[in-house]
């Protein structure tokens, strides 16, 4: 059959089309035969076979085992083959991992890898012991090949119980391969620390299993690897690069140093003997390899050379996970000794030298926009050695400021004058270092800024003299147009510095800036640069301070829109964003307002995929729509609205339909205190309806019902008095149509949107919503039972418990006492669900008007409520005590909860609210203890003061308790979080919003006990210990 395989697979490659495909179904054919994958084996471990037939066989012999192999695999096709011929397969397979042909090895190991995964170690237990004895072989081919099986071996196939024997037998293996220099290449040496790396991995998600048996493994194992470690990274790796056809070395130190950045993260204890050492020998390998980063990469002298195995070895490779490894042991903290002002200002400089524009930086940004902008970003920049290099600056500035902050300033007068030097000896690249440093700085723009403000507040000299250079330097390179590059990015850094430019230099950049905008022969990479300078300057300007300028740039900027992608139009939408917003339009004029409404709708057609872009876009028309220039809104309302309603009128299309929701959305919220105007309900009504009324779409839904709940809020007559033309539906009945759609289907699309839609229904409609109230109280009741999620729930209730405050609670309880929901008491229903999912509500409003609301029922004293049952708390079971809860064992021992009367849960929640922000461990309830287990998280390391307070300083915890604590501010104290940001403007205003919460439940508790209301003293007894203790406290004026 190998012959008649062999056949049929070179005839795949004909060129012939029927001979190619009748060879692929005969090949489909034979592979249901048991002897198909042994032919197929036999193939691949014949050496006498053509190398390009082996290893399309080995391809082939994957896909069979995947398919025909055991029902493990999810391909599983059937025609399994007899165990006996699956050994023959293994054994073939096996040896074809000491294949003198490296490409065969590699590809044997993927197959017997695969296999391991079904079989092992049930079918083929001697599979480890045999891949040892490969590892232990004098033969270099046997160890490469069985090297590639335990890179994916140890990572899918050991579990808990076989890693740590395995691992026993294994890394001493490993070790030995390790050291073995001369008789081993460096990639092979190279994949036993990837394994061993694995390991580490491995031993750390099993510790708390097996705490015991992996404290010995690590403090046996772990200082052997390290020892290795450590002779290997003391070598010089200029020997890796220099005088050597390949850079194979350098592979070698990239494990080691991604190792010791896992050992750090998993068992740093160990590791911290060592990190003095590693530390030292990583900055030695930035300033010895540094030459050799500047010859291939800088300057561009030679290509890269390959590896022995035909790959390239980028040097980024080697220098990221340095800067990795240095980054996590800055910010943990530990080895604070080696991070003295010396030793910070080598490695700094260091890394200035590292984040360079390399050539092929140079060469794709010049005409790649988009890679140029993604690049400098936060969010969408490609990990390289710069991004990396900026964190890892970062990280020295957050946890050692002086020195950090005194070594730039002496690393920058370094870069200027060697720059300058290299400038005047005719060096091409002079201008790189600078660039970088410039880079770097402006990547630390907000945590120098806070630095110098904070020196500057306690009476210290600043560290680093920004302003020196935003006056002497940085004016001389925005003219330096032969470097495009330096001249974009000084514009780039003026404006992350502009809150120390004074007032007038301000205005001069930002008039160069624009210039180069409206310039013709500026490159890409400078007019980048001064668009992003420009979006900078107004952002962080104070309102109206570049009024002057706003209409010209928004002019310049306008074209733009229409001739760029990606991230190059996200800068661009910004900046036109943030200047249409200054002054809140009042510049704008109908005829500018007209092009760039025109230019937004042509990106929005081009882009109505794109969520960024389109929230962007929803902005700039919110901001035109909400000029007050005279005929502004109206030209934005004529432009834009009837190709917006025109688009959603097929919802089918749902990302198009959902988008112009979005933007006539943005339309509403501009638009004037006195209306929508007149005639825009009656163009967006007829749609919008139909949209609501056929979508299935959770996007549609959503969009569809915020747009609505914004129509009820800014012009609420308009619709009431709006008469659908295809229906003769009034505008009120067609919201109401929509509510009910979300009450009556099973979908939960509508979740807290929903919600909101209703309350503004009840705040604006008054008495026109009388007549149907009674039947949207009892549908939405109805619905309850049915709820599934959390959100759909709150849009539920939270309309009861607002009418409930505002003095509509007896009307609501009479009503719900007299209906019946299937048997089920209308009351009971509303109650049950309320107390179940009030602490899950979101929003400040929210959840400050469930609170009054239950305080409002507790004090009715209704008799309705006062032995209505509800579910109350969780009871803890001696089975299930230190325990993770699985779902199949939460069905064996589902979770149970007491019974207990409605006025005793209120008091349980509203007592919850008054803790919230960790009232009760303030208050010594919680579990203040710390457990007495060892732990290898290294915290010893930390100082007293740390220990004191979680491993922050005193200053950060106190700033931590004021934030989050009860004792600094009030628990519902916004100003800092901004916790009611999820709320609109109506809600925000609302008197609900401006009640200090905390002093009212006080008052509540207390009033409550002067007057014994509802029976307190009685209640308060049925709730636990802890809660007795609280409610006493308050009662008694402790709190």
């Amino acid at each position: 059959m190998a012959a008649e395989i062999a056949r049929f697979l070179a005839d795949t490659l004909s060129s012939n089309t029927n001979t190619r495909i009748a060879a692929e179904l005969k090949l489909s054919e034979l592979s249901n035969h048991p002897e198909a994958g042994l032919a197929l084996s036999q193939i691949v471990s014949s050496q006498d076979s053509d190398l390009a037939l082996r290893q399309m066989t080995s391809i082939v012999l994957r896909k069979y085992v995947r398919e025909h192999w055991s029902p493990f695999f999810q391909q599983f096709r059937g025609s399994a083959p007899p165990p006996e011929v699956k050994t023959q397969i293994r054994q073939a397979v096996f040896q074809g991992l000491s294949d003198p042909l490296r490409k065969i090895r590699t590809l044997s190991a993927v197959t017997l890898s695969l296999i391991a995964n079904s079989d092992w170690p049930e079918e083929y237990p001697d599979l480890l012991n045999s891949l040892i004895g490969l590892l232990s072989s004098q033969s270099t081919d046997s160890v490469h090949g069985a090297m590639q099986v335990f890179v994916e071996f140890v990572k899918a196939d050991l579990t808990e119980d076989q890693l740590l024997p395995v691992l026993r037998q294994l890394l001493p293996v490993l070790l030995n391969i390790l050291g073995a220099t001369e008789q081993h290449s460096p990639l092979t040496r190279a994949r036993t620390i990837t394994v061993f790396k694995q390991c580490v991995e491995a031993l750390y998600m099993v510790k708390d299993s097996y705490p015991q048996a992996v404290k010995e493994a690590t403090a046996t194992v772990l200082p052997v690897w390290l020892d290795a470690f450590k002779v290997l990274v003391t070598i010089d790796p200029k020997q890796d690069v220099e005088n050597t056809k390949n850079w194979d070395g350098l592979v070698v130190r990239a494990q080691v140093f991604k190792t010791l950045d896992n050992i750090h993260m998993a068992f740093p204890k160990v590791l911290a003997p060592y990190l003095p050492d590693f530390l030292s020998a990583s900055v030695h390998h930035l300033s010895s390899l540094f030459p050799t980063f500047s010859y291939y990469y800088l300057a561009s002298h030679s290509p890269v050379p390959a590896t022995s195995e035909e790959d390239t070895f980028d040097l980024v490779q080697l220098i990221v996970p340095i800067f990795d490894f240095l980054t996590t042991v800055a910010r943990g903290g530990k080895a604070k000794d080696w991070f003295n002002p010396n030793s910070i200002a080598a490695l700094s400089n260091e890394v200035y030298n590292w984040v360079q524009m390399t050539s092929d930086d140079e060469e794709e940004w010049a005409t790649n926009a988009n890679t140029f902008i993604s690049q400098d970003s936060d969010e969408t920049a490609a990990y390289s050695t710069r991004v990396a290099g900026f964190e890892l600056i970062a990280v020295l500035l957050e946890r050692y400021p002086k020195p950090a902050g005194q070594t730039i300033q002496s690393s920058i007068q370094k870069v200027i004058s060697e720059s300058q030097q290299a400038k005047e000896a005719g060096n091409e690249t002079w201008w790189k270092s600078l660039e970088s440093v410039l880079a770097a700085l402006g990547s630390l723009s907000e945590p120098i800024l806070d630095l110098l403000e904070d020196e500057e507040a306690s009476g210290r000299p600043k560290p680093v003299d920004i302003e020196s250079l935003l006056s002497n330097m940085i004016p001389n390179l925005l003219v330096a147009a032969q470097h495009p590059f330096l001249q974009g990015r000084a514009f780039v850094f003026a404006s992350q510095y502009s809150k120390l430019l004074p007032a007038q230099m301000t205005g001069q950049y930002l008039e160069a800036a624009t210039q180069v905008v409206e310039a013709s022969e500026a490159g890409i990479p400078v007019k980048v640069s001064a668009i992003k300078a420009i979006h900078n300057f107004f952002n962080a300007s104070e309102s109206g301070q570049f009024v002057h300028m706003a209409p010209r740039i928004a002019q310049d900027i306008g074209p733009f829109l229409l001739m760029t992608t990606e991230d190059t139009l996200s800068l661009v939408l910004d900046t036109l964003s943030v200047v249409v917003e200054t002054d809140k339009a009042k510049w704008m004029t109908t005829e500018l307002a007209s092009s760039l409404v025109g230019a937004v709708l042509e990106v929005w057609t081009k882009f109505n995929k794109d969520p960024i872009l389109i929230s962007i876009l929803t902005d700039i028309v919110t901001a035109l729509a909400a000029s007050s220039s005279p005929g502004v809104y109206q030209t934005v309302v004529t432009k834009a609205l009837p190709p917006l309603c025109q688009a959603i009128a097929n919802p089918g299309e749902t990302w198009i339909a959902s988008a112009g929701i979005e933007l006539i959305t943005s339309l509403i919220e501009g638009a004037p205190e006195t209306g929508l105007g007149d005639g825009f309900f009656a163009a967006l009504g007829p749609n919008l309806f139909q949209c609501l009324k056929t979508a299935e779409d959770r996007d549609i839904i959503q969009n569809g019902i915020s747009c609505l709940t914004l129509i009820i809020r800014k012009d609420f007559e308009q619709l009431r008095s709006w008469t659908n033309p295809s229906t003769n539906e009034s505008g009120l009945d067609s919201v109401l149509a929509v509510v009910a759609k979300q009450l009556q289907g099973e979908d939960e699309a509508g979740g807290l949107v929903i919600g909101d839609l209703i309350i503004h229904l009840f705040r604006k409609a008054g008495p026109a919503i009388l007549p149907v109230l009674p039947g949207l109280l009892q549908a939405m009741v109805a619905r309850m039972p049915k709820v599934s999620t959390a959100t759909f729930a709150q849009s539920l209730l939270i309309p009861f418990a607002f009418l409930i405050h505002n003095d509509q609670r007896d009307t609501v309880l009479s009503l719900l006492e007299t209906t019946n929901i299937e048997g089920r008491n209308g009351l009971d229903i509303l109650i049950n669900s309320w107390c179940e999912n009030a602490e899950t509500f979101q929003g400040f409003w929210a959840t400050r008007v469930s609170t009054m609301a239950l305080c409002s029922l507790y004090v009715s004293e209704r008799p309705s409520l006062q032995n209505l049952a509800v579910k109350g708390d969780i009871i803890f079971k001696p089975e299930t005590n230190d325990v993770i809860m699985t779902r199949s064992k939460t069905k064996k021992i589902p979770t149970e909860f007491t019974s207990v009367p409605f006025p005793v849960k209120a008091l349980k929640l509203l007592l919850h609210d008054l803790q919230s922000g960790g009232e009760a461990a303030a208050m010594g309830l919680g579990d203040g203890g710390m457990s007495e287990l060892a732990s290898d998280d290294g915290d010893d390391e930390w100082t007293e003061e740390e220990k004191l307070n979680q491993g922050f300083s005193k200053e950060e915890f106190s700033f931590l308790s004021d934030m989050l604590g009860p004792r600094g501010a009030a628990f519902d104290n916004d100003e800092a979080l901004d916790v009611n940001d999820n709320d609109d403007a109506d809600l925000k205003a609302d008197p609900i919003s401006q009640v200090d919460m905390k002093e009212h439940l006080l008052t509540f508790f207390r009033e409550c006990a002067t007057r014994n209301t509802n029976n307190f003293s009685g209640v308060v007894e049925q709730l636990t210990a802890e809660e007795i203790l609280v409610v006493r406290r308050v009662v008694s004026g402790e709190q």
